[in-house]
Parts: C-alpha cells; sequence; structure tokens
C-alpha cells in the first residue's frame, strides 16, 4: 500500500505538506495543493485513520452499551443515538452487555484502548470499578441513574408511574398489582415502586405484599408473575408492569388463562415501546419518545466531549406521558362507563 512517503515523493513535497493538505491544518498554495491531491489519486492513498486520531486525540467513534439488545426498548433508543451521531460525523458501536458487570468491564477497556471518544452507558449504577475506570480516561454519560458522579440523562420514573396507578384507580380499580424489575438496587424501578405504594396509600388503599411481584424486564418475567397472580384467592382487577415487555408477558398471560383484558382485568406498561401499539388490545402505557431520549444522550455526551459543559455532572430529566389505549377499563363491578367507548382510543398529553 502506498504511504504518505510515496505521496510526499510523487508530488515534490515535504510529509508535512501532504499532512497539512489532507488534514487541513495549514494554507498552502492552490498549486502545491492540486500536486498533493494528483498524487494522491494517481497512487490510490488512503490515510491512516488510526494514526490520524492519535495525532488528532479524537476518533469520531462513540460507544453505546445496553444490557439487552433483545429488548425493544434499547433498539428504540439506539435508533436515537445512531442518527444524531452520525449527523455529527460520529460512528456509533454497540456493545450488549447481558447485564453482565464483567462483561460491561470488559467492554469499556476495549473501548478506550480504542480511543473511542465517548461513551454512554445504559446499564444501571456504574460500580465503583467502573466508574474508576471511566473518570479521567474517556467521556461518559449514564442513563438513569442519579447517584453518579458522570453526566446522566433520567427518566420521569416517579411521575409517569403516579399517572399510571392514578389512571387505574380512577377508573374504579382498587385490587392493583405491580410488575416490578429485579433488585432492590435498580434505581428506576424503584421509583416506580414507590409511586404505585404512595399512589395507593393517598387513596386510602393498603399495600397487600401478595400484589408485588418481581419480573426480569423480559415477557417471560411479565407472563410467570401474572401467572403467580392469578392463582391468589383474590386476584387483582388491574397490573401495572414496570416496563412494557412484562405488560405484554401479562397480557399472554391473561389470554392464555381466557381472562378478558380489559372487561375482567386491565394491564398497563411503561416506556412506549412501538410494539405496544400493535398488541391485542393496544396497550395502556406511560409513554417516552425512545428516539428523542437516545438523541438527548448523544447530544449531551458530544457536548462533553466538545468542551460545551461546565465542570459540574450535568441532569437532563426526559418527561413522559400516559397513552390511554384499549387494555384498560373499569373493573366489571363499577359499572362505570369505559373512557374508550366502544373500542377507540384516546391519547392524552399531560
Amino acid at each position: 500500500m502506498p504511504t504518505i512517503y510515496d505521496v510526499a515523493d510523487a508530488a515534490g513535497v515535504s510529509i508535512s505538506t501532504v499532512s497539512h493538505v489532507l488534514n487541513g491544518t495549514r494554507r498552502v498554495s492552490k498549486q502545491t495543493e492540486q500536486r498533493v491531491l494528483n498524487a494522491v489519486k494517481e497512487l490510490n492513498y488512503r490515510p491512516n485513520s488510526l494514526a490520524r486520531a492519535l495525532v488528532r486525540q479524537e476518533t469520531k467513534t462513540i460507544a453505546l452499551i445496553i444490557p439487552d439488545n433483545v429488548n425493544p426498548f434499547y433498539a428504540e433508543v439506539a435508533r436515537g443515538v445512531e442518527n444524531l451521531g452520525f449527523a455529527a460525523g460520529y460512528s456509533v458501536v454497540l456493545c450488549n452487555s447481558d447485564r453482565s458487570r464483567a462483561k460491561e468491564a470488559v467492554y469499556l477497556e476495549m473501548l478506550t484502548s480504542k480511543r473511542v471518544d465517548g461513551v454512554i452507558l445504559m446499564t444501571g449504577e456504574p460500580t465503583t470499578r467502573l466508574q474508576s475506570l471511566l473518570e479521567g480516561r474517556i467521556v461518559a454519560v449514564v442513563f438513569d441513574s442519579d447517584r453518579t458522579l458522570l453526566d446522566a440523562v433520567l427518566l420521569d420514573n416517579y411521575g409517569g408511574s403516579a399517572r399510571a396507578v392514578q389512571h387505574l384507580l380512577e377508573l374504579g380499580h382498587r385490587r392493583i398489582a405491580c410488575i416490578r424489575g429485579p433488585g432492590v438496587a435498580d434505581g428506576g424501578s424503584d421509583l416506580r415502586v414507590r409511586a404505585y405504594h404512595e399512589m395507593l396509600s393517598s387513596a386510602g388503599l393498603p399495600v397487600d405484599p401478595a400484589l408485588l411481584r418481581e419480573g426480569d424486564w423480559t415477557y417471560q418475567s411479565g407472563k410467570a408473575a401474572t401467572d403467580a397472580l392469578l392463582k391468589l384467592d383474590d386476584p387483582p382487577t388491574a397490573i401495572f408492569a414496570c416496563n412494557d415487555n412484562m405488560a405484554i408477558g401479562a397480557l399472554a398471560a391473561l389470554h392464555e388463562h381466557g381472562v378478558s383484558v380489559p372487561a375482567a382485568v386491565s394491564v398497563v406498561g411503561f416506556d412506549g415501546i412501538t410494539l405496544t401499539e400493535y398488541t391485542v388490545p393496544p396497550l395502556t402505557t406511560v409513554a417516552t419518545s425512545l428516539v428523542d431520549l437516545g438523541q438527548h444522550m448523544c447530544r449531551l455526551l458530544l457536548d462533553r466531549i466538545n468542551g460545551q459543559l461546565p465542570d459540574t455532572p450535568q441532569r437532563i430529566t426526559v418527561g413522559n406521558r400516559l397513552l390511554i389505549r384499549g387494555s384498560t377499563a373499569p373493573p366489571p363491578s363499577t359499572g362505570v362507563s369505559s373512557p374508550l367507548g366502544a373500542g377507540g382510543a384516546v391519547f392524552p398529553s399531560d
């Protein structure tokens, strides 16, 4: 392969002049520039992008680390990151951690050694080891974690969940179950569960521990949790699942057991993935524009990379709204008319 030395020799100029022409770092005469460009074309010379990156201290590459590439939530967010990154001249590397801290650490080591310009970490609160890996070595933005010294983009977990539970209460439901995410350290899920508890308490309703079930964000766990709820002596008339995947699993379980939705049991999810429009019935959900969410994270990362932010960690909270669809209605005993009428759907903004 031809080298920069070959180009310099063919053009009759110094190596530094070739570099200035190719990188635009210093003005040269039009005649000299044309000789260099002609030599580049004749020799079919391709600059070494890694070498240029080492000189410029940038690679125009960012990485997105997600916990589960099967979950459509992350696929839709990744689209937003990639769209904005590409428009800004950056390539986006997607890494799937499979919810493994060890795998996540390996990825971060690899990404820092490859000198990517920044990382968006969507895998929860960074551990002490991961935090030390990130600090001072690579620019990073963390998703939905408010307990980090890094920049973060947050969801309105509490407000969105409160709207979901309030909707069920206003329909007349009193036996409302909650399928939460895994682990007490999961900040987002904790806020969603806290809203569930506090909305029930504000309505004067006791929180029945039997109605609180743990899933792992997957369809299968939502289905298993609903199977267990239906075996209770006094099963719920409504289910609030802390993400759409588990809510869709709940719909599958209810269908399998011959339980009508929403005539017998109402279901609400959280996230607003596109698939919720096409479930039967369409799922009521707390929706965030996921492409916009990805763009918020990417923009924050690029602003940090480009030195456009103060030294203090930045926090951006992305709002959401309750989309009322066909999966929620009053419980059978109330006799209240459904706000969906004969099967239409309403999409109120907050």
